[in-house]
C-alpha cells in the first residue's frame, strides 16, 4: 500500500542527524517535526523567525502567537530563539542550514523543482522556497507521487514556473524513495526504496521522467 503522509515524513526524519539545522517547508514537511528521533538534537528553523521549532502542540499547549511559516501553531524547544526575517534569510542565504525538507508540484528528471505557483491561480508569492533551494546544503522533497487526478509529478521537464534548477537531492513519495545519482556524467533519480506492497511497475506507471533502479532495492521501513 502507498505510504501515508505521516509515514512519508517519518521516513524523511531518518535523514536528520544530530546537530543539524533544518528548514521545514509549508504543508506535509511540517509533520517531520513530530518524528525527530528521541535523544537527537535537531534545530528546526521556520523562515518567519524561529530556530528551535518543536512538534505540533496539544490543545492545552496552543499559543496563537507561536506559529510556523504556514501560520500553524507550533511549540518551541528549550533554547529556541526568535528573530526577524532578515536574520532568518541570512541563515538560509549564508549556507548555514544543513537541510531543507520541501513539498513540490513538479520535479524534473534533471532535478528542477516547481513548488510555488500555478498560472491563473491566486498566489502569495514565492516565499522562501527560491532562497532555500539555492542556499541550503541538501534539499529533500516529500510529496505524493501523482496529482489528485493521477497525473505524474516526477516528469521529464517541469511545466510550471521553476523554483530552482538541478537542486533536488532526494525525493520521498507515497510510492518510493529516490536519490539523485550520477553515472557516466549523467544525473538521474535512482529508486533505492519502495513502499510495502508497491511494485516497480506501479512506480514506472506513475512517473514520466527517466529514472534508475538501485541493484540493492529495499522496502521502506514504516
Amino acid at each position: 500500500m502507498p505510504l501515508t503522509r505521516d509515514q512519508i515524513t517519518k521516513r524523511a526524519a531518518k535523514e536528520l542527524h544530530d546537530g543539524f539545522y533544518v528548514n521545514l517547508g509549508i504543508g506535509m514537511p511540517t509533520l517531520v517535526a513530530n518524528h525527530v528521533p528521541a535523544g537527537m538534537q535537531v534545530w528546526l528553523q521556520s523562515e518567519n523567525g524561529l530556530l528551535g521549532m518543536g512538534r505540533f502542540p496539544h490543545d492545552d499547549e496552543v499559543d496563537a502567537d507561536l506559529i510556523n511559516a504556514g501560520k500553524q501553531t507550533v511549540t518551541a524547544v528549550p533554547g529556541a530563539s526568535f528573530f526577524d526575517g532578515a536574520t532568518s534569510f541570512a541563515m538560509i542565504r549564508g549556507g548555514h542550514i544543513d537541510m531543507a525538507i520541501l513539498g513540490a508540484m513538479e520535479i524534473s528528471e534533471e532535478g528542477d523543482i516547481a513548488n510555488w505557483m500555478v498560472p491563473g491561480k491566486m498566489v502569495k508569492g514565492v516565499g522562501g522556497a527560491m532562497d532555500l533551494v539555492a542556499g541550503v546544503k541538501r534539499v529533500v522533497v516529500t510529496m505524493e507521487h501523482t496529482t489528485k487526478k493521477g497525473e505524474a509529478k516526477i516528469i521529464k521537464s517541469c511545466t510550471l514556473p521553476l523554483t530552482g534548477k538541478q537542486c533536488i537531492d532526494m525525493i520521498i513519495t507515497d510510492l518510493c524513495v529516490m536519490h539523485r545519482r550520477e553515472r557516466d556524467g549523467k544525473k538521474r533519480f535512482e529508486v533505492t526504496e519502495i513502499a510495502p506492497g508497491v511494485t516497480r511497475e506501479d512506480v514506472e506507471k506513475a512517473t514520466t521522467a527517466e529514472i534508475w533502479w538501485s541493484p540493492e532495492l529495499k522496502t521502506v521501513e514504516v
